[in-house]
């Protein structure tokens, strides 16, 4: 017929299936070969990370950028701020299973005075950035609403914690959102909401496995 695409012919949907599966034939036992070794290991294997830099390109790149350095809202993938860990491991695990992380938003709790002397506490005091000629905030007004507030998730010296994936306040290399004070208070007023998507269930474990050797490497050239 004029449309053989809906008649059991020629349709994109399955032309994409062929594609999958002539490709998964083809390059499915490399993919078991890595598998089958630590990530540590893969991540050594200069042909393994080539595959694993077109992986990224295809799946990940859209939101950490091509050279894996991230933007507003998603994080660098090169440096040694880990949200959630840096170990191998927990590279994997949250490709596989994906994020979710949640600031919730302060300003109706604290108050606009309490957003912004504890925005200069964590931008001045914790990160040690300045706070800028001629302002004027109560430092030790936001360090107390920094105990009651926030220390439960970001700890008492600052540093985060991994298993919340709250951020590391001394490190602002590695605030997603911005480091200015402006941005630190729109943090502190509204909250932020992250999202990491999981890909196991797209990928498959064996593509997941090298995808993370390579992102492991990324911060450790």
């Amino acid at each position: 017929g004029i449309l053989p695409g809906y008649e059991g012919g020629w349709t994109s949907a399955k032309q994409w299936e062929r594609e999958v599966t002539k490709a998964d034939e083809k390059y499915g036992p490399i993919f078991a070969k890595y598998a089958s070794m630590s990530i540590e290991d893969v991540a050594k294997d200069a042909d393994a990370l080539k595959m694993g830099s077109r992986l990224f390109a295809n799946h990940c790149a859209i939101c950490h950028g091509s050279d894996a350095k991230g933007s507003a809202g998603f994080p660098n993938l090169t440096d040694k701020d880990w949200r959630w860990g840096g170990d191998a491991a927990t590279i994997k695990t949250t490709i596989q299973h994906g994020r979710t992380g949640v600031m919730p938003a302060w300003g109706e709790v604290i108050g606009e005075d309490g957003v912004k002397n504890v925005s200069a506490f964590v931008r001045g005091e914790l990160a040690g950035l300045p706070l800028g000629e001629g302002a004027s905030f109560d430092l030790e007004h936001g360090k107390q609403v920094f105990a009651q507030t926030c220390m439960a998730c970001h700890g008492a010296d600052g540093k985060g914690m991994a298993a919340l994936g709250s951020p590391d306040l001394t490190s602002p290399g590695g605030w997603i959102y911005g480091q200015s004070l402006t941005q630190i208070q729109q943090t502190v007023r509204y909250g932020r909401t992250g999202v990491m998507p999981e890909q196991e269930a797209f990928l498959g474990a064996d593509k997941v496995h090298l995808l993370a050797a390579y992102v492991y490497g990324l911060s450790r050239d």
